[in-house]
């Protein structure tokens, strides 16, 4: 799943190639009754709303508020994109097709663009395609189909998001927020503490793994058992640990590739995360190991990150 340097990037993205530009038509293959989905685009009757609300309108701004990626338009209104687990967004140009004939044809859209990256097999999956009045097209390329898309007043955004945590780049996340965020959560391993976002926003597997090794803590170790001097070091790792993240671009380990189809590099930086049964960077002869936590995996040298 797309992490915070992930989301981060995507929207730097939009930033640069969509803002400015009005929606002059939008198309999705999302299809579905679920009533979970009944104010996403994937309801019918709710995709219909959200046509109606975004075609004809200027995208003015775009922003990131944890992992979700916010649209902001002319109108007052606000399109919130959750890219889940597999999704990310591209931008170029496309072109529709039809597969099959009479009523058995399938809607499909597929690059004319020169840029090879969107002709990466990874970002074939095309849910979701905006077209803009320079012609050109935002997609959303979802092979597992498990993201949000949907519209809202864009006065109601911060009630949507106020179950969130701090975001983690920010001036205003200091140590003794963490410290009190965490704590309210004693006994609970700081892995998945880290990975709440009522605790701190957008931080996920890679990352935290990351974040836990850099500051010699094990995952499993409990807060209310971490000496403040490690819980501080936590804290200091985060930052530099997310802004690494975006510097290269993001983590392309699965699906995430950035709006130019590009996959990202920070994979390439890994000190623990998927490098089960290598040797620890910090070469003091341990063995980086993978333990389930609470249902998610951690990687960790047990060595030197100490279980408090």
């Amino acid at each position: 799943m797309p992490e915070l340097p992930e989301v981060h990037t995507t929207v730097k993205g939009l930033k640069k190639k969509v803002v400015g530009f009005k929606i002059s038509a939008v198309w999705t293959s999302y299809k579905s009754n679920y009533a979970p989905y009944k104010n996403q685009i994937k309801n019918p009757r709710f995709f219909s709303k959200f046509k109606r609300l975004v075609v004809g309108q200027k995208i003015i701004r775009a922003e990131r508020r944890h992992k979700n990626i916010l649209i902001h338009l002319s109108n007052n209104q606000t399109i919130l994109i959750h890219l889940k687990m597999t999704g990310h967004l591209l931008y170029g140009n496309y072109k529709q097709t039809g597969l099959g004939h009479g009523k058995w044809i399938k809607e499909e859209w597929e690059p004319t663009d020169k840029n090879k990256h969107l002709h990466d097999p990874f970002n074939k999956h095309l849910r979701l395609v905006f077209t803009f009045s320079n012609k050109k097209n935002l997609v959303l390329s979802d092979v597992r189909k498990f993201a949000k898309v949907t519209v809202l007043d864009t006065d109601k955004v911060a009630d949507e998001l106020q179950d969130l945590g701090p975001e983690p780049l920010e001036r205003s996340f200091t140590f003794r927020i963490f410290k009190q965020n965490v704590l309210r959560k004693p006994r609970v391993p700081i892995k998945s503490i880290l990975m709440d976002h009522s605790v701190v926003a957008g931080i996920g597997n890679i990352y935290s793994d990351e974040i836990l090794f850099a500051s010699g803590v094990h995952p499993e170790s409990r807060p209310e058992k971490i000496p403040e001097k490690k819980l501080r070091a936590v804290f200091k790792n985060i930052k530099p640990l997310l802004r690494k993240g975006i510097k290269f671009g993001g983590d392309s380990t699965s699906d995430y590739r950035d709006i130019t189809g590009a996959p990202g590099k920070f994979q390439r930086k890994h000190n623990v995360y998927k490098k089960k049964g290598k040797p620890c960077p910090k070469k003091d002869g341990g063995v980086i190991k993978r333990k389930v936590i609470r249902g998610r995996s951690a990687h960790f040298c047990p060595k030197h990150q100490r279980k408090y």
